[in-house]
């Protein structure tokens, strides 16, 4: 393979991961809708449980069956892992509340500096260094959060330290996911397999206690077809959608991998001023909107049209799974 062949390749990979997250971010968010919102489903935390339980099987079965490889369980795992269980359970419970306690437009700018907290997190720890076309494309999308927002500035002081707690989590997630990808023994799966392990226990028993795992199991829709069908597609899209994250972050940056899922973000804000009803159209708003989506396409277009992997090291697919599953997606786009 020649040089302009690999040059070539690297792009398709990095387009068609950071394509296949942003697909899978997508039709998870309608699938957990319909859980949540339509058959009104009581416990986010069993679907993330289902999730969890999904990943750890898949994968188990795969390395049974040798379709991939990853280091079996020993003393040194967690030392390995470490801390990106304790950031996932961080990003979840902030997650939540700050949904709860702030305004959709609010959540929205303050969830934005996850990409500014990202590129400076990578910088320090990854020592990554950003061109500036890139940072001033990352500085814009966080401007136009602010100007989306600027119409909205009610001040909970909880919910904004949640939403902020939220950013730091999810931006330290991204970078040590990128970080432990690079591991010996761990790879793509072994650090999917071993996180869902290690969070599943502790999940169960704070659901056990707080009384959520028993509304669960008693809810009277377990009886409908196709609430179990949803129930049991979102288990496996929960497995796709972390692989997906897992496969952006290997062959981009975390930075990238955090622009793609703001792009989701604003596209979804978009579709909402059709579908749904629930937007309210007012024109510092939407001018903020435009100024994001226009920042983070600038960001996309200089990442996927660089030339050669200066932000990366781009490195081919390590088992059969990994082609199977981006060759698939690339089949269906």
């Amino acid at each position: 393979m020649t040089l302009k062949d690999e040059v070539k390749r690297a792009r398709l990979m990095k387009f068609a991961s950071a394509a296949f997250y942003a697909f899978c971010s997508f039709f998870i968010i309608v699938v957990n809708k319909n859980i949540l919102t339509e058959h009104k489903f009581p416990s986010f935390m069993f679907l993330g449980i289902g999730q969890m339980t999904a990943t750890i099987i898949i994968l188990y079965v795969a390395k049974m069956n040798k379709a991939i490889h990853f280091q079996d369980f020993d003393k040194s795992i967690p030392g390995k892992i470490f801390p990106l269980p304790l950031l996932y359970v961080g990003n979840h419970v902030t997650g939540l509340g700050g949904t709860q306690k702030l305004s959709l437009p609010m959540f929205t700018v303050l969830r934005k500096f996850t990409i500014l907290l990202t590129m400076i997190m990578e910088s320090r720890i990854l020592r990554k260094s950003f061109a500036p076309p890139l940072v001033c494309s990352v500085l814009a999308i966080v401007v136009g959060a602010l100007v989306a927002a600027s119409s909205d500035l009610s001040f909970n002081a909880e919910g904004y330290t949640f939403v902020l707690l939220n950013d730091v989590f999810t931006a330290a997630s991204g970078v040590y996911t990128k970080k432990k990808l690079g591991m010996e023994g761990l790879g793509k799966y072994g650090v999917l397999f071993y996180n869902a392990f290690i969070i599943i226990i502790p999940t169960v028993l704070a659901s056990a206690y707080t009384g959520d795992l028993e509304k669960a199991l008693t809810f009277e829709g377990w009886m409908s077809v196709t609430f179990v069908f949803y129930f049991l597609l979102s288990c496996v899209m929960g497995f796709i959608l972390m692989y997906s994250i897992i496969l952006c972050s290997y062959y981009n940056t975390a930075l990238t991998t955090t622009v793609v899922g703001a792009i989701k973000n604003v596209a979804v804000m978009y579709i909402g001023m059709f579908i749904g009803g629930d937007y309210i159209f007012s024109w510092t708003n939407f001018i903020g909107l435009n100024i994001c989506i226009s920042a983070a396409l600038i960001y996309s277009y200089i990442t996927f049209h660089s030339s050669g992997s200066s932000e990366t090291n781009v490195k081919p697919a390590e088992d059969k799974l990994s082609i199977h599953i981006t060759e698939n997606h690339l089949e269906k786009t």
